[in-house]
């Protein structure tokens, strides 16, 4: 009887431990909103819902597969040589990524540009296999890139969502007002994506202090 207790309370603290792994990129150290990590991509790819979400899901797959493989291979790299070894192991899963949005869309491809590749040198990718994956186990770094992909992605696509219904009028290429809406061309432009950032900043930390608060 005892024993079987026991049981369910170490099942209950592993479920509870990987749905806060989960949430915390997800929300309480959200990598954009919280963290503000990979600035590059989120300012540069965001003007429309499309991209945005392409990009969000591109770094959430490297994110992932990269924190697998750092934690599984953890304790046979070489410390003197780690942070070579997770820049060689992101930029394998860069590429094969890179190839797939070619194969999808050409289109796709050609809108992310360079920024598909320098996935590599993003740096919410390289920090979670240093601070997190290269010290836990397999499961363990699952959520947290879980957590943390979905939260970049969900960032991502708020960002990419404003712009284009302010921008271009539509929202994945699908018209949402009349004919004769005036478009906010300066939302498409690097100054829109900075402009964005901010309110979402504001809404988003106004939040998490009113939350707390209570």
């Amino acid at each position: 009887m005892e024993d079987n207790v026991a049981n369910n309370t170490s099942e209950q603290n592993k479920t509870g431990l990987s749905t806060d792994e989960f949430i915390k990129g997800l929300w309480r150290d959200n990598p954009v909103f919280v963290q503000v990590l990979g600035m590059c991509p989120v300012l540069a790819v965001s003007n429309t819902a499309l991209n945005a979400l392409a990009m969000g899901l591109a770094t959430a797959f490297v994110l992932l597969m990269s924190n697998i493989l750092v934690s599984a291979l953890r304790n046979f790299i070489p410390k003197e040589v780690r942070i070579a070894s997770y820049i060689l192991i992101i930029a394998t899963f860069v590429t094969v990524t890179d190839y797939a949005i070619q194969a999808i869309s050409l289109d796709l491809h050609k809108a992310l540009g360079a920024f598909i590749s320098l996935i590599v040198v993003n740096c919410l990718i390289l920090s979670r296999a240093e601070a997190f994956a290269s010290k836990n186990t397999i499961g363990k770094s699952i959520m947290d890139a879980l957590g943390m992909g979905v939260g970049f992605t969900f960032a991502l696509f708020c960002l990419g969502a404003v712009r284009e219904i302010l921008g271009n009028g539509s929202i994945f290429d699908i018209a949402l007002f009349p004919h004769n809406f005036q478009e906010w061309v300066v939302m498409i432009l690097p100054a829109g994506g900075f402009f964005t950032l901010a309110i979402w900043l504001l809404i988003f930390n106004g939040f998490k202090t009113k939350k707390a608060a209570v």
